[in-house]
């Protein structure tokens, strides 16, 4: 029996691979946030701190501002490989990102703000929006670029609309983040 151009099983594998995807999507959304958490009261014993990380873990959010605009860029002039390749990379920079992340603080002690109290209000403000918004944009890059390898693209889009400007304030908010804490760095 074919429905619409597609055979039932075709149907069946398709809706298997969309509960896989979902089910793994739902998974990393949960695990990696709580993993993080806990790897927060980690600390390495008898390791060097990994300061040198902080600087570079920045500038790798600053690459993914401006890997995000130019996907965005690049698919509103319809080039679509150089969109795909784009956001594989701001993918792939994320991922490096927060392994370094991690890395450093589990083997360093947390850095206080040190500015005076109205800066440290702002840093604040930016700090929590930052923590909250990089937890609740996991699901939705993975849900939008799962729509992608699905090429169902009107959905696609559609998500995307919502995931580019939270994922490029979470970039962006990173190196402010940073910027403002660095003269605090040990």
């Amino acid at each position: 029996m074919i429905i619409l151009g597609v055979t039932c099983d075709q149907f069946i594998k398709m809706k298997n691979r969309h509960m896989k995807n979902k089910t793994l999507i739902i998974v990393i959304s949960i695990a990696l946030p709580l993993a993080v958490a806990i790897l927060f009261n980690v600390k390495i014993p008898n390791v060097d701190p990994l300061s040198f990380l902080p600087p570079i873990y920045a500038g790798i959010n600053s690459i993914t501002v401006f890997t995000l605009i130019f996907a965005v860029i690049a698919i509103k002039k319809g080039n679509r490989k150089l969109h795909e390749i784009l956001m594989k990379t701001s993918l792939g920079l994320s991922a490096l990102f927060l392994l370094m992340y991690i890395a450093y603080h589990i083997t360093s002690d947390p850095t206080k703000f040190g500015g005076d109290e109205s800066t440290k209000i702002i840093y604040l403000i930016i700090l929590i929006s930052h923590i909250i918004l990089s937890v609740t944009i996991i699901p939705l890059v993975l849900i939008t670029y799962n729509r992608a390898l699905l090429q169902e693209f009107d959905k696609h889009k559609k998500i995307a609309r919502i995931t580019f400007p939270l994922w490029l304030y979470v970039a962006i908010s990173g190196v402010i983040v940073y910027w403002m804490i660095s003269p605090y760095y040990v």
